[in-house]
């Protein structure tokens, strides 16, 4: 069930899907790094980087030897795919994408230089406007990754358990 070649690994699905908590869940059992985008794209200050910076900042971290990524960045999914093992889509319904978005707001999170302070209706229109198709479609086009699909946060608990009891009954299983 379980890939132990998993060094790449790729997060993605709806702003408010989980993807920041799962990544951190996962890389506390598998013992690799996580890293969110937004902390590559985002300053503090609620700007972004210059595109350039941001590219410059993937591609250095695509070169390493075992990282999980965190977010979506539709603009830069593919690169990322094309060199990934693993992927997990966290395809949530929009309500619980919704409400993961509402809980959040006035706490301090590891992939995010900052602390939302409010509900940003621009940002929850992202996620009514969340396009699975083109996910979907670049997930068939790259067959030979290893793809986890979650539709609920239960699932994603359910496989951060099953994964623990994986690791510590096998002792072949390394990471």
């Amino acid at each position: 069930m379980y890939n132990k070649d998993m060094q790449k690994v790729l997060i993605i699905g709806s702003p408010g899907a989980g993807k920041s908590t799962f990544a951190l869940k996962l890389s506390e059992v598998i013992a690799i790094p996580v890293y969110h985008l937004d902390n590559l794209n985002w300053k503090s200050d609620r700007t972004v980087v210059p595109r350039a910076t941001f590219e410059k900042r993937l591609d250095a971290l695509l070169k390493k030897e075992k990282w999980i990524i965190d977010g979506n960045y539709q603009r830069t999914m593919e690169k990322r795919i094309k060199v990934c093992d693993t992927i997990f889509f966290l395809d949530i319904p929009k309500a619980d994408c919704l409400e993961g978005i509402r809980a959040r707001i006035g706490k301090k999170r590891p992939d995010m230089p900052w602390v939302e302070t409010e509900l940003d209706e621009e940002f929850m229109q992202l996620v009514y406007n969340f396009d699975t198709k083109a996910i979907f479609d670049l997930l068939d086009k790259y067959n030979d990754k290893t793809v986890y699909i979650l539709r609920s946060r239960q699932e994603m608990d359910t496989f951060i358990k099953d994964l623990k009891l994986k690791i510590k009954s096998d002792k072949t299983l390394t990471f």
